[in-house]
């Protein structure tokens, strides 16, 4: 406990002065965060040195789950679409604070994917389909949870690990990939996120990978490990281990909850049938324990008594700030948004839109994602009916209600508004992945009918994923905001007025339909059994088999290598001004791409640009389409501009300039004519320079 000390010296100190079953506890998440307690499911431990804290895991990638009095805070994918690393950390912070007072002091999250499909299930858990975007900001988020609050310190476990991109069948299921898409598309964002901030745990995921479950995968050690150079422990996903030796000999340092496969028993027969060593026994634990004196948790004690409201004023801000920062304004036909004095009556439809339920459906309904803890918020949120009617009456204006239920019905309520805005939704999360990308609750029909019935429609979107819009051009104006949260109505209402602007910009692409995903066979997506079906047979545990034949092509570079238009592109967001780009200057270093261009407000309010640069490798590299190499937001007045400078480093943790040489087994620089272009979106890249590196 000599502070003094280094967390490596400590860790060796603990361990040494344990026996091997005091040892064995810190295998297994029960008996080592239990350290007064000795029997868990059945299970009989020794008492642990009197030193060991008492350690307490929550659920948590976007909130504190499980937990009332705590702020509800957006999806996660709405935290991506701010792509503002500083209020990822913000948010980190203040979720940190809250779980230590709620007596947790590890957060399972932030998570990462890689936005295969928009069809899966946990999309709005995670951080958007780019590497370098999702991995920037969960490596924030993690700092600020790690680093939030140094007198009460909770330790961060970056999860799932990895190729876990859908639910369907996630525990009977084997991503089957190349090596080079392994490292280059699904270890990327976890590469970035640990290099970024040094997360205390990484969890592995349900799924095979090539046959092999995530938790007992030699990934583990041969990548994670050693490769990604993540030097915290691994803790398996709830009932995600299958096996003792295996999983110990593959890098699985704890078994989460209770005791299954990590049991004294069965840990010490595999040690003493030569199957495992008291090496790999000893490294797992230090591992484990190292974690926790590293981030804190042996010197500061949880809190006797959990705190029964944790959530503050500034905990509420920064959730309405992701809310607001989040929300994407994809469509402003004519400058219909932000909303004038003009406009004296106002008619909001939706079930979504109101804290009073339609059919079980409210404005809690999409308060975050459903499934598994997660979902509603614990306290009623600012439903944006209610804020909207209060915004409303400060210019004189009125506001008219119909629910939805009946697009005929919310037609003639349109009709009889200056102004009609019309909330769609859809619902999803962890346990199930999503069949299409409809709107919920006859959502399209209603938008299409409200939008018919009045030529000033504004559709407000609150989905957890990417959306399809037949209806379209039936409205003038369009606002993705995602599951936003407690505050959902505060921001959404200020942004529909102005009061604050725009400034979102797509972490996903979003199709014009299902056909242009780039899981184009049933064996990409949902994957194949053995007979060629879909579909399992009843009573059948076989594995099925998914299979990542699209290979480097995900996201918005399977859309660009295929010449197919999306609906709205990656990296897309409109605002209340504009920004134009000028004097792309673009530099070869020894160390990488040197790249500077000017971005000047010439609109008439201050406005947020999220600039983006993009490379395009040689054509000898084998790469699809261009990659996001760097971007940077900047806060501009109108007319004021501004020199923007990046550096494309080739040591980065994203490897921007590299490609995986499978053969090699390591990154290499491909020789030739490297596209810089910078802009603002995938889609809109107004400047383009090349250069030449060796």
């Amino acid at each position: 406990m000599n502070t003094a000390k280094s967390a490596d010296q400590r860790a060796q100190l603990l361990l040494k002065a344990s026996s091997l079953d005091q040892e064995l506890r810190w295998l297994g998440e029960q008996p080592a965060n239990q350290p007064a307690n000795t029997t868990f499911s059945g299970v009989t431990y020794p008492a642990q040195l009197p030193c060991t804290p008492n350690v307490t895991y929550t659920d948590g990638p976007d909130t504190v789950r499980g937990s009332t009095g705590v702020t509800g805070f957006p999806a996660q994918i709405g935290l991506a679409a701010s792509w503002n690393t500083n209020l990822a950390y913000d948010k980190g912070k203040a979720q940190g604070d809250e779980a230590f007072r709620k007596g947790k002091n590890v957060v399972l999250g932030p998570g990462v994917s890689s936005g295969r499909t928009p069809l899966a299930g946990r999309t709005p858990e995670y951080l958007g389909e780019d590497s370098l975007l999702g991995g920037t900001l969960a490596a924030a988020q993690t700092n600020g949870l790690q680093k939030g609050n140094p007198d009460r310190p909770t330790m961060a476990v970056l999860k799932h690990y990895i190729g876990n991109e859908q639910e369907l069948d996630r525990q009977t299921s084997s991503s089957n990939v190349d090596e080079r898409t392994l490292r280059e598309v699904y270890d990327l964002p976890f590469e970035v996120a640990i290099d970024g901030s040094s997360p205390g745990g990484v969890m592995c995921s349900y799924n095979q990978i090539n046959g092999t479950y995530a938790c007992e995968n030699p990934l583990l050690t041969d990548n994670l490990k050693k490769q990604l150079g993540f030097d915290g422990y691994v803790v398996s996903d709830f009932g995600a281990v299958h096996s003792t030796t295996p999983s110990l000999k593959a890098g699985l340092d704890q078994e989460l909850n209770r005791p299954l496969y990590y049991t004294p028993d069965k840990l010490k027969a595999a040690l003493s049938a030569g199957q495992i060593t008291r090496k790999q026994i000893d490294e797992a634990a230090y591992r484990v324990v190292k974690a926790y004196i590293k981030n804190g948790l042996f010197d500061h004690p949880l809190p006797t008594t959990p705190e029964d409201n944790v959530s503050t004023a500034a905990h509420k801000q920064v959730a309405q700030q992701i809310a607001t920062e989040g929300s994407v304004l994809l469509k402003n036909d004519g400058n219909v948004l932000p909303l004038s004095s003009k406009a004296k009556t106002i008619a909001v439809i939706g079930q979504t839109a109101s804290n009073t339920p339609t059919n079980g459906v409210s404005a809690a309904t999409v308060c975050g994602m459903s499934g598994f803890g997660a979902g509603s918020c614990t306290t009623p949120p600012v439903a944006p009916l209610d804020a909207i009617t209060a915004r409303a009456a400060k210019t004189g204006a009125s506001v008219i209600y119909d629910n939805g239920s009946d697009p005929a019905a919310a037609a003639a309520t349109a009709a009889k508004a200056d102004i009609a805005i019309v909330f769609g939704y859809s619902k999803m999360g962890e346990g199930s992945d999503r069949t299409n990308l409809n709107l919920d609750g006859n959502g399209d029909a209603l938008i299409s009918a409200v939008g018919g019935a009045n030529h000033n429609t504004i559709a407000v979107l609150e989905t957890g994923t990417a959306a399809l819009m037949p209806w379209q051009k039936d409205v003038r104006g369009i606002l993705e905001a995602w599951y936003p949260g407690e505050q959902q109505g505060t921001a959404i209402a200020r942004l529909l007025w102005g009061d604050d602007n725009p400034s979102g910009r797509l972490p996903m692409t979003f199709p014009k339909s299902l056909a242009d995903l780039p899981t184009q066979s049933s064996a990409q997506y949902p994957g194949v059994f053995a007979d060629g079906s879909t579909t399992r047979p009843a009573g059948d545990t076989s594995i099925r088999q998914v299979n990542y034949t699209e290979g480097l092509a995900v996201g918005y570079k399977w859309y660009e290598e295929n010449d197919i238009a999306p609906l709205y592109a990656f990296g897309y967001g409109l605002s209340y001004t504009s920004f134009s780009y000028r004097d792309l200057s673009v530099q070869a270093t020894k160390q990488g791409i040197e790249v500077s261009y000017e971005v000047t407000n010439t609109g008439r309010r201050a406005g947020t640009d999220t600039g983006q640069v993009y490379v395009t490798l040689p054509k000898a590299a084998g790469e699809p389409g261009k990659r996001l190499a760097a971007f940077q937001q900047v806060e501009l007045r109108p007319g004021q501009h501004k020199k923007v400078k990046v550096t494309i480093a080739r040591n980065a943790s994203d490897h921007p300039l590299s490609i995986w040489n499978s053969h090699q087994d390591a990154w290499t620089t491909p020789s030739g004519t490297y596209t810089v272009e910078a802009g603002s979106s995938s889609a809109d890249l107004p400047l383009q320079k090349t250069t030449t590196l060796r």
